[in-house]
């Protein structure tokens, strides 16, 4: 799996091989020098935008820019993030922001495309306001592309938060419970 830094380090081999500087790009690709030079850097992922037109301003051919797309959503999650927030989800907010790590870049609408799953239920899961089903919560992270690892904690995550328990078997920090796939606030003490 690519990283940032080898993604970055990727596009500057294809301007040097354009043999062109960044103030010539920029020309090209109409993004500012030190915008592009950022997009180099390793230090943060550029957005797509900006990486295809940094590679269509060095001459990549339209054809090339899908191979270049996956790329750059490999490098845009790194699993071992994605499953410590999956060992370390306490409520279903925490689940909804390791499911949209794992399903980074993608919108709603290719999400419901890819998977067959309605947008609505994907946004309800992404901003934690409804438990998913195991095996339809697999289904999803499966057409992104998922690795077992990350498979495996997503399917623990959720068993964890269905039977109300952490990892260590105490009960959620979550002020609110699950009742049939919906949080409910829970009952006033």
């Amino acid at each position: 799996m690519e990283d940032v830094a080898a993604f970055a380090a990727a596009l500057d081999r294809v301007r040097r091989q354009a043999g062109l500087s960044y103030r010539q790009l920029a020309d090209r690709a109409l993004y500012s020098h030190p915008h592009l030079i950022r997009a180099t850097s390793g230090k943060h992922l550029p957005t797509w935008d900006v990486a295809a037109a940094y590679l269509t301003g060095c001459g990549v051919p339209m054809d090339l820019l899908p191979v270049w797309r996956r790329r750059w959503q490999q490098a845009s999650r790194d699993p071992r993030d994605i499953v410590g927030l999956l060992e370390n989800a306490q409520n279903l907010e925490d689940l909804g922001t390791a499911v949209a790590a794992l399903t980074r870049p993608r919108s709603l609408r290719a999400l419901e495309q890819q998977s067959g799953i309605p947008r609505a239920t994907i946004q309800a899961w992404l901003q934690g306001t409804r438990l998913p089903g195991r095996d339809r919560l697999d289904h999803l992270v499966r057409s992104v592309g998922a690795t077992p690892a990350e498979r495996t904690a997503v399917a623990n995550a959720v068993d964890r938060l269905a039977t109300g328990r952490d990892r260590v078997g105490r009960a959620p920090v979550s002020s609110a419970r699950v009742r049939s796939g919906r949080l409910r606030p829970a009952p006033a003490a």
